[in-house]
């Protein structure tokens, strides 16, 4: 199957596949996938350095105990289930918390959970390697759209009419 793919995927799309891959750690499968991910990157034109370090990430596998909670998390994402996480924070604090999980991405050199954090009443990120562990649950998650909660993202102004 030489020259599959005769077009370039965008960026987005080839975030979309690594992000699939996560989960897989570092079997078989996810050695070729990425592979090819490293090939596709090779095309791209990278002048940013968070852009580079993120797609490096991309394909680099998980620990082992880390894709095992992303396969934990990437389960409640798409059953729609509420977990309980037990979360190490960067001053050292360590708590319990339910989260709607939303989605995962990658920035720079982490992985993140992106959900909404029922103790804080707010949608909240978690680096997956501060995740201690992921209980699931079988508490219903409202539906959250990724789009209105992932940072780095531009919204669009609403215009008010002005008063005449």
């Amino acid at each position: 199957m030489a020259n599959v793919i005769r077009h370039s995927l965008t960026a987005e799309e080839l975030a979309a596949l690594a992000l699939s891959l996560a989960h897989l750690g570092a079997g078989p499968q996810s050695v070729t996938a990425r592979r090819g991910l490293r090939h596709a990157f090779a095309h791209l034109d990278l002048d940013d350095d968070v852009i580079a370090t993120t797609l490096t990430t991309l394909t680099t596998p998980l620990p082992t105990d880390v894709a095992r909670r992303a396969r934990a998390v990437a389960n409640a994402i798409t059953a729609r289930l509420v977990i309980r996480i037990q979360y190490h924070d960067a001053a050292g604090r360590m708590t319990v918390r339910d989260v709607e999980p939303v989605t995962c991405l990658v920035h720079g050199e982490f992985w993140y959970l992106v959900g909404w954090c029922r103790m804080r009443r707010s949608i909240r990120a978690f680096r997956f390697d501060r995740i201690l562990a992921v209980e699931p649950t079988d508490l219903p998650a409202r539906p959250h759209l990724p789009q209105r909660y992932l940072p780095f993202q531009r919204r669009a102004r609403v215009r008010r009419p002005s008063a005449a």
